[in-house]
């Protein structure tokens, strides 16, 4: 699936099943809540804690909920995300093309 079908599902399901799109303050806050709890998950799969009786891992659930918010803030601000990204990417490219390949830190 490319970005931009990525971003239409989702506004056309928050159309026929959602009402309608929460707030863009509402959003960010879902948005910290899911990344929340993606870095819960990840603390107790590859960190120091343990996960409590009846919890259990789902990295990829918690991803797909902070790109599902994600994708509502884009449609909802008029971001198209491939455009973004791919702008984004040129970016680091033309930024940081050495930076990190004579960063001796990373040997």
């Amino acid at each position: 699936m490319e970005l931009q079908q990525a971003q239409q599902l989702v506004d056309d399901w928050i159309k026929s099943h959602g009402v309608r799109y929460f707030n863009e303050l509402t959003n960010m806050a879902i948005l910290t809540e899911e990344v929340g709890e993606l870095a819960r998950v990840i603390s107790r799969t590859y960190g120091e804690q343990s996960f409590k009786q009846g919890e259990q891992a789902n990295i990829a659930d918690e991803i797909a909920d902070v790109l599902w918010v994600l994708l509502c803030i884009a449609n909802q601000t008029g971001v198209d995300v491939t455009e973004a990204f791919n702008k984004n990417i040129e970016k680091k490219t033309q930024r940081d093309s050495m930076r990190h390949i004579s960063n001796n830190k990373l040997r």
